[in-house]
């Protein structure tokens, strides 16, 4: 393979890649970057998980220079908020021996501390549509002199509907500029947005022409699964022999939390990020997850295209994507950086036909998913599990049952001591009644009286001389009645 030396780059951007371990370009890099570093406008097409950051990446922070003059010199829009910081992770890498300042712009986050950063002069912006037009629109981020500019995972941007965004940006930006378009699709409103923004634009694509549409380095496992046993077979997917990280998707926010909750009583270590999270807690799941604090990460859409780890052994789809695009940018979680990883996912019963579309777009064969269950023997040899693992891990606390904190005889639940009641014989409820009201048993003064007056019988309780006492205390004529029932 091609070191980044050999390909043009300048020293220091080398040696602040070398600092990581990396030192080896992808094909993606190796095609993009000798066309960038001049001024070219590139199409970039590669799967996801083969570097296209520092595809376009390099050529932008190289191009500005050393010591870049203060305000945006460089534009670079994503689609979703965790690409954004992890976009920002990688350029602020490469900048780190360079006075170029970078700033991530995305919603979820307070303006202030974004807008001190453009006032500070960031020459690189790494941004979401709607944030950045937003503060275009209050001028407090001028576009006017971006003369690089870069969409990264464009197919996606067209997806949620940010092509108005897009032109609005791209209105912002000078008519001169270097534009770049990476993404891991290339369909028709792909191409024809090219044409629209970009100028004489080269397309490069890095395919290994034995892989088809999938990585060839991620084997491919589907089943057909009931809703009520899946939990019970992630569990046992989860304790598969050689797995490290692994993503968990989900159809919806409910969903994943539900999951997630479910796998912390099973033992697992697992964290969450959909959009019911507030950015913080988002960003708070990812670092762990990043940071191997967590090593199952749970997850919407939202997020499949901001998950950068490169020990990410398994990707499991809880429930079947809507499309094969979808499929392919999770299932691209894993087998990234040239690894190996496995994709499994769940077919229910209602979306087999679901699953039917996808396996022809993608030529995988496998029109009709395994019936699996937690206990097929199927489960066990294709994954690598232990023989006899179940879905709980040995150290996962166990289940008790709430008990009633014993209370002290006569005490209420604060520990104070209540008014003790006594009934009369045989305990039965409907001895525990109140004289009638022309009953003229005698009583004491304490409310203490019988039915004959030797106090061997039981008594008939506070309730009715405590409440004459009330009446008599709010001015009651002190005439003795009988409780209302």
């Amino acid at each position: 393979m091609t070191t980044f030396a050999e390909l043009g780059i300048d020293q220091d951007i080398v040696d602040a890649l070398a600092s990581k371990g990396i030192t080896e370009a992808f094909p993606i890099q190796e095609q993009t970057i000798p066309l960038g570093l001049p001024g070219q406008d590139i199409i970039g097409q590669a799967k996801t998980g083969t570097g296209k950051t520092f595809g376009f990446g390099i050529p932008v922070v190289q191009r500005l220079g050393l010591d870049p003059e203060p305000g945006v010199k460089a534009l670079i829009v994503v689609p979703t908020r965790e690409l954004a910081v992890q976009v920002y992770e990688d350029m602020d890498m490469l900048t780190s021996n360079r006075s170029t300042s970078v700033v991530a712009i995305y919603g979820g986050k307070a303006y202030e501390g974004q807008i001190d950063q453009l006032k500070a002069g960031a020459q690189i912006v790494v941004g979401t549509p709607g944030r950045l037009i937003d503060l275009a629109n209050q001028r407090l981020l001028d576009l006017s002199h971006a003369t690089e500019v870069v969409l990264d995972e464009a197919d996606k941007m067209l997806d949620l509907g940010f092509l108005a965004d897009i032109e609005k940006i791209f209105s912002k930006v000078p008519a001169v500029r270097h534009t770049q378009l990476f993404s891991a699709t290339m369909p028709g409103p792909i191409v024809a947005l090219a044409r629209r923004f970009m100028s004489n634009p080269i397309h490069m694509r890095a395919n290994d022409p034995d892989e088809g549409l999938t990585q060839a380095n991620i084997k491919h496992l589907v089943y057909r699964a009931h809703s009520l046993d899946k939990d019970e077979v992630i569990a046992r997917i989860l304790q598969s022999e050689g797995r490290e990280k692994a993503v968990i998707f989900t159809r919806t926010k409910r969903a994943a939390q539900k999951l997630v909750d479910e796998l912390g009583d099973r033992g697992f270590n697992a964290a969450a990020v959909h959009g019911d999270m507030s950015q913080e807690a988002r960003e708070r799941s990812m670092a762990a997850f990043k940071a191997g604090k967590k090593d199952v990460l749970i997850a919407t859409d939202v997020a499949a295209r901001g998950i950068d780890v490169n020990d990410v052994t398994h990707v499991i789809n809880h429930t079947i994507p809507d499309d094969e695009k979808t499929y392919l940018h999770r299932a691209g979680r894993t087998g990234r950086a040239g690894r190996t990883g496995i994709a499994v996912t769940f077919v229910d019963w209602d979306d087999v036909h679901k699953w039917a579309l996808i396996n022809r777009a993608l030529e995988f064969g496998q029109p009709e998913p395994t019936e699996t269950y937690s206990s097929s023997p199927h489960l066990y040899t294709d994954l690598n599990i232990p023989e006899g693992t179940k879905g709980r891990l040995v150290t996962a606390p166990k289940a008790v049952a709430p008990r009633a904190e014993k209370k002290s005889e006569g005490q209420d639940a604060e520990g104070t001591r209540a008014p003790r009641r006594r009934r009369r014989g045989g305990g039965s409820s409907s001895s525990e009644s109140t004289a009638p009201a022309g009953d003229a048993t005698p009583r004491d003064e304490g409310g203490a009286g019988t039915h004959d007056g030797a106090g061997k019988e039981h008594h008939d309780g506070n309730a009715a001389p405590r409440r004459r006492r009330r009446r008599r205390g709010s001015g009651s004529s002190g005439t003795p009645t009988a409780p209302v029932a």
